[in-house]
């Protein structure tokens, strides 16, 4: 594939609602206005939530909608063992370390220092307590080390930024890393954690355009440390609104909204979707 590449890459944590398919019209519009590629990517990392239902439903709900994809599709569940390598590299180097620290010691923690931003920053524990911890069995998280890389980059880090597509052109914007933290990577019940496995495929797929909603707006500030340190390509990102409800709130799986499968068993057609986010 050549020229313009992006994607869109559900969860399979629940049946498709017309949220998601502005999403989907957002990036194959893109794509076809652009002479491109829209790909379809399966992003089923979380296995104690995704279901093969679901997945199953995302293709149906999309090719009722009219879209089509190349295959075959890139579902994250079957590529573990490439993630675990990138895991295994950062470690290496330094860059992730092993964090003993539950969510809720995180939470008292950043509410004890009085910090302004949620973004939790840490460090590894001395060789000698790791592995004390380890033997007693301890859960923990792997998680990114931004101070290390910070110190490893130099100026690179200074210089992060990262190119948005607003319609009128280019716009550049400073990358600010600590607006996340040290990022979790991976933990037990989760091998591979949303940024990073997303930002691997993202290169791998040869991905050039990513078209996503606002609320993952902030997303590329830590994603584009991950590209600079791997060496992975750098993508334009193209933000679009979300749709919201009558009461002005997002449409979502956790809040029940309406599915497609729903609406098509309504005697819904897909001109109807359109017409209702105003896209036919």
């Amino acid at each position: 594939m050549t020229g313009i590449i992006t994607r869109f890459a559900p969860s399979p944590t629940g049946y498709l609602h017309i949220g998601h398919a502005a999403s989907a019209h957002h990036v194959w519009d893109y794509a076809g206005r652009h002479g491109g590629t829209a790909l379809l990517r399966i992003e089923d990392i979380d296995q104690t939530r995704c279901r093969p239902e679901y997945t199953q439903a995302i293709y149906e709900d999309l090719g009722w909608l009219g879209f089509s994809w190349p295959l075959p599709v890139r579902v994250q569940s079957k590529c573990m063992r490439q993630y675990e390598t990138v895991i295994q590299h950062l470690a290496g180097h330094g860059f992730a370390y092993r964090c003993f620290r539950t969510r809720a010691e995180i939470k008292d923690l950043m509410m004890q220092s009085g910090a302004t931003r949620p973004a939790y920053i840490g460090r590894p524990l001395p060789a000698a307590e790791e592995r004390d911890r380890l033997a007693r069995g301890d859960v923990y998280a792997w998680r990114l080390n931004l101070q290390e890389i910070r110190s490893e980059l130099g100026k690179v880090w200074d210089d992060l930024a990262f190119a948005v597509d607003r319609g009128g052109g280019l716009a550049t914007v400073k990358a600010d890393p600590f607006l996340h933290g040290d990022i979790v990577i991976a933990r037990k019940d989760t091998p591979v954690a949303y940024h990073l496995a997303a930002s691997y495929d993202d290169h791998i797929q040869g991905v050039t355009h990513i078209v996503r909603g606002t609320d993952l707006a902030d997303a590329p500030h830590i994603q584009r440390v991950l590209q600079v340190l791997m060496g992975w390509k750098q993508p334009v990102y193209v933000h679009h609104d979300l749709v919201l409800d009558e009461a002005g709130k997002r449409l979502s799986k956790m809040a029940k909204s309406a599915s497609l499968r729903d609406l098509r068993r309504y005697g819904h057609r897909p001109m109807d979707i359109w017409q209702r986010l105003s896209l036919q």
